[in-house]
Order: C-alpha cells, then sequence, then structure tokens
C-alpha cells in the first residue's frame, strides 16, 4: 500500500522495488489525518517537513505584503507543499494549508530528506528536477511579453500568483487595487471582468473574483 503511495509522489518516481522497499523498512514517515477545515501548516511557519497530500484536497492561501489582496487555491492529492522551502534563504511557507476535504498526508523531517538524497541519487535528482525547475520558470517570467488585453492581465496576475497554473482559484481584491496593479483603469477592468462573467469564465462577488478553472481563460 505504502510501495504504490510512494509511486505517485514525483520525489520517488523512477526508483526501484528494492530501494523503495529499503526506504519504506527505514525511513521515519509521519503520517497525519485531518478533517475539512483544518489548518496543515500556517504562513510564515518553519519548513521544518516535506507534506505529501495522499488524499483529499487542499486550499493553499497566500497574502501580498501589505495584505491588500490575498488569493486562495485548490490543490488535490497527490501533491507536495512548497519543497523548495525546506532549504534556502528562507525556510517558511509562504502559503497556508486548510482543507477543504478530509485529508491524509505523509511527512518527512529535514533530516530523513537529507539522509534520502544522500543515500538515493534518484530521490536527489527528484528534488533537484523540483526546485530548478520552479526557479527556472521564475527568471523566465521578467522576460515574458507584456499581456496586451485586459483578460490576458488578469490571467497572467493570477497565473504568477499561484502555486499551479490551473485549476480553481479565488482573488480577495478591491477593483481600484487590481485595476492599479495591472494598469488599467477601473472601468475599463469592470466592463471586462463582467464580460468574462457573462461567458462564465469568472464568479464576480464584492472584492472576490473566483476562477472555476484558471485555464479556461487561455482557451
Amino acid at each position: 500500500m505504502l510501495y504504490d503511495s510512494l509511486l505517485e509522489l514525483p520525489l520517488f518516481q523512477g526508483m526501484s522495488r528494492n530501494d523503495l522497499d529499503e526506504v519504506v523498512s527505514k525511513t521515519k514517515f509521519g503520517f497525519v489525518k485531518y478533517a475539512t477545515g483544518k489548518h496543515v501548516v500556517r504562513e510564515d511557519e518553519p519548513c521544518t517537513h516535506l507534506y505529501f497530500l495522499m488524499s483529499g484536497t487542499l486550499t493553499a492561501t497566500a497574502h501580498a505584503d501589505d495584505h491588500s489582496y490575498s488569493l486562495d487555491e485548490e490543490l488535490r492529492a497527490p501533491d507536495l507543499l512548497q519543497p523548495e522551502h525546506i532549504f534556502g534563504l528562507h525556510q517558511r511557507f509562504t502559503h497556508t494549508f486548510t482543507t477543504a476535504t478530509p485529508c491524509s498526508l505523509m511527512r518527512i523531517d529535514k533530516a530523513e530528506v537529507l539522509r534520502l538524497a544522500q543515500s538515493y541519487e534518484i530521490f536527489r535528482l527528484n528534488l533537484l528536477n523540483i526546485v530548478c525547475t520552479q526557479s527556472q520558470k521564475l527568471m523566465r517570467h521578467p522576460w515574458r511579453p507584456q499581456p496586451p488585453t485586459i483578460r490576458q492581465k488578469v490571467t497572467a496576475f493570477v497565473e504568477t500568483h499561484s502555486l499551479r497554473p490551473t485549476g480553481r482559484k479565488k482573488l480577495h481584491i478591491k477593483m481600484e487595487t487590481l485595476a492599479r496593479l495591472i494598469g488599467e483603469s477601473r472601468l475599463n477592468l469592470s466592463r471586462e471582468l463582467n464580460a468574462m462573467h457573462s461567458e462564465n469564465l469568472i464568479v464576480l462577488s464584492r472584492s472576490t473574483i473566483s476562477f472555476p478553472a484558471l485555464e479556461r481563460l487561455r482557451g
């Protein structure tokens, strides 16, 4: 059972059966279950463990530094919660992760992560690939062409603030704030958002824009 679950997780993919058997027998895994509406980790909490979402759905919430807006997004199992923050300059979570459904998670502390990385080349390469891929994507952001339309600007704004480029998102923001951040007038932004609402691409409510599936805006 655990063997099959590990194969679904990116850090263990490609490992041999013998290596996985050894990992299962020698690694100190922690297993936790949460009911709906419980915090798994909070924003700015020290990242001392790797958390693997094994089943269920989480809501990941992040705030602007000045708390003028925030973004909620849905993460579905299997997933890995911010592995890039277990090492490096800022070893704290940047999001609060809350259970949207009952969830099961597996966690491994930093000492075990280091041991696995030292002992198994595949694990080490998978971890490096995850961190390097994210770094390379972030480095390309300033070089992308600026979106020409309001709709594309809104899509790009949400995408660059998201952990994942697809799925359900909810942006809590005032219209004036979003207009300023994307360099458009409040009136023109309001017209475009209402058009998107009419096309069932978003759902508008007071200071909230919900995206049922962000990828639909790029279709």
